[in-house]
Order: C-alpha cells, then structure tokens, then sequence
C-alpha cells in the first residue's frame, strides 16, 4: 500500500524531469547542435536580454533536470529489485533484459534521432549498480561515496586546469551546424556513427555522477522520500531546504560570463539543485487546486521513454534543415515558446494515450519483446 502512494509523485517528477530536459536540449536543437549556446565560454561581458532569457532557461534546467531524471531511474531500478525481491526472483535476473533493451534504445535514438542521448549511459550505469545493490548496504554506502569522490575530484581537477587557462573549446561546431542546417537525415545519420566515439565522450564522463544519483535514488526510495508520511514530507523539506539555500546560489555562477563555471555548474552544482527539486514540487503538490497538472505530469512520467523520444523528434522535425528548418533563425523567446508548446503537447498526447492504453508504444515495445526474449 505503501508503494502505490509514492507512485503518483515518483511518475509526477519523472514526468517533470522529461519535459525539462529538452529545456536543455531545446538550444542544441535550435542552434543546430553547437554546444557553444548551452555554455557561456562565448562571452567576456555581460549579455543582452536574448542572451539573458537563454541563459535564464539554462539555470533552471541545464543539468539539473537530467539529474533528476537520472535519481529517478534510480528510483526505478529500486522499485524492480523489490519486485523481484516480492516473488523470490534472483537479482538481477531479469532486469538484465531490461538494461539491454534500454541500450539498444539508446543506440537506436543516438543514432536515428540526437548524438546526446542519455539512454545508453544509463544502461551502463544500470548495469554497474544492479550488482552493487546485490552486495548489500555496505557495499551500496561505500560505492556512495567513493563514485561521488571520484566525480568530485575530476570536476575539481577540471576546474583547476580552467584557472590556469585550459578551457573546454567548442572549435569546430560550424561544419556541424552546416550538415544540420543543410544535409539530408541520412547525412546526419553518417555524422553521428563516423563520430560516435565524440559524441559518446560525455556518456562516458558522467558514469560515476550516474552511479552516484542512481544510489541516491535508491537510498530516498529505502528511505520513504517519495511517501506521503510524515517521515517523507520531512525528509522533502530537508531536500527543499538544500535546494533554495545551497543549489540555487551554487548554480547562479552559470551567470558569470567566460566558461570559468560551464563545468562546476553542470556536472557539479546542478545535481545539488536537483534535488532541491524533489522537496520545491513535493511542496507544490500539496496545492490540490492543481491536481489536473499533476496528474498531467505523472502520465508523462508513466511514457517517460516514449515522451523523451518524441520531443527529441518533434524538435529535429522543427529545426533541422529537413525538416521545417527553423534552426539558428529564431530569437531566445520563440525557441522558449516553442519549449513550452512541445512540453504542453505532450502533456495532452500522454493524458490521452494513457486513457486508451494505458502503456506508451516504446514500453509496449520493450514490454514484449522482453517477454518474446525471455520465453526462449
């Protein structure tokens, strides 16, 4: 019983995570895969109002919603090792199938739809922390800390090589922005298999801040976060507490210019305000005047696969060259608009798709063809 009452708020912030980030990828997409405008290592000065409102969007979105959505899979990964616990199945068993399935989605997306996908990187993290679960608590807290050690200290290190004029350089994203704003989709297609040892560098670095947000999100699913308790709603107004007092000024740094902070900022300070995210919407649902959206969010959360693929084709069809070729010709403000239309849109498909079927197609797919695989 207990279970079913975190449900709601567990598909509610996947939900939220999903539409948030294409808050992020949203520029990627608009400016035809030039990494340089989700960063600020193009300005010395202060920005105009064009620049500001992207930039705006980027620190309330930019790493931080992928970090919540990467503590929510590992909420879920925790919610399949108690089912399996629940009907005495081994671990991890079964949900191997799932974590290659979640692979091959991944390397299908990557390569058919955006060079960023973040569904391969999670299979692997998957993979590491379904056995690391299996060696029991102590071996959970000491991964914990040592995964979120080691990411620290390379950030840090990073950090340290920028002060003494090592910067991240995004030389080279012309050509890229050319094959978007001009070449075919089988172009693309090309690009992003001839590149993919580059565009998975980044899928690579972030494995140990995977690891340590997939523990993380064991560990407040073991620790009733997600409850409606009383237990729950304290532990959500610590994680609130953490967000407003320490993740929202940590991250106001992305507003200093020049790249100094691109790094810190995202792969850092964001996880820290990603959490705040967990205790600010567990503060909002308590507004029952707004169940409908909730409950609109949690239809998302319950498709997140099938939603997440979805913007990320919407948003390729709108600005890609083969498709309405909208990229790099719109202001700050219609790029933001048309954020918000998509996440509306999905917002509608998913609460009427779930009323039908009650199953996304993609977890329909993966659903059989898990069961297919299995059988034999």
């Amino acid at each position: 019983m207990q279970t079913q009452q975190r449900l709601p708020f567990i598909d509610m912030l996947r939900g939220f995570a999903v539409l948030g980030t294409l808050g992020t990828n949203i520029w990627i997409f608009a400016y035809l895969g030039d990494l340089s405008y989700i960063t600020t290592s193009n300005y010395s000065g202060w920005w105009s109002l064009n620049d500001f409102l992207r930039m705006l969007v980027l620190f309330l979105v930019n790493g931080k919603l992928l970090g919540l959505l990467t503590i929510m899979f590992g909420v879920g990964l925790q919610l399949k090792y108690q089912q399996a616990l629940r009907k005495g199945n081994a671990w991890p068993g079964m949900y191997l199938w799932t974590i290659i399935f979640l692979g091959l989605e991944g390397l299908l997306h990557y390569t058919l739809v955006m060079e960023y996908d973040i569904l391969m990187s999670y299979a692997i993290t998957a993979f590491i922390v379904a056995f690391i679960i299996r060696l029991g608590d102590k071996a959970m807290t000491w991964s914990f800390y040592l995964f979120g050690s080691f990411h620290i200290l390379l950030i840090m290190l990073i950090f340290i090589s920028s002060l003494q004029g090592a910067m991240v350089s995004f030389n080279g994203m012309e050509s890229v922005a050319a094959l978007y704003e001009n070449g075919t989709w089988l172009a693309q297609v090309q690009h992003r298999l001839t590149n993919f040892l580059f565009y998975r560098t980044e899928a690579i670095f972030i494995i140990p801040m995977n690891v340590f947000l997939f523990i993380l999100g064991v560990k407040f699913m073991r620790n009733e976060v997600f409850s409606s308790t009383d237990k729950g709603r304290q532990a959500r107004h610590k994680l609130f507490k953490i967000g407003v007092f320490i993740g929202i000024p940590l991250n106001l740094l992305i507003f200093i210019p020049g790249g100094l902070f691109d790094f810190p900022v995202r792969y850092l300070c964001a996880p820290i305000l990603s959490i705040g995210y967990i205790g600010i919407l567990g503060k909002l649902v308590e507004y029952k005047r707004l169940d409908w959206l909730w409950h609109r969010f949690a239809d998302v959360g319950k498709m997140s696969l099938s939603c997440y693929v979805l913007q990320n084709v919407l948003a390729s069809i709108i600005f890609y060259g083969w498709g309405l070729g909208l990229g790099g010709q719109l202001n700050s403000t219609l790029i933001i608009s048309i954020w918000l239309a998509l996440s509306c849109l999905q917002l509608v498909l998913a609460s009427f798709w779930q009323q039908q079927f009650h199953i996304g197609p993609l977890e329909w797919i993966r659903k059989k063809t898990i069961q297919a695989m299995t059988k034999h």
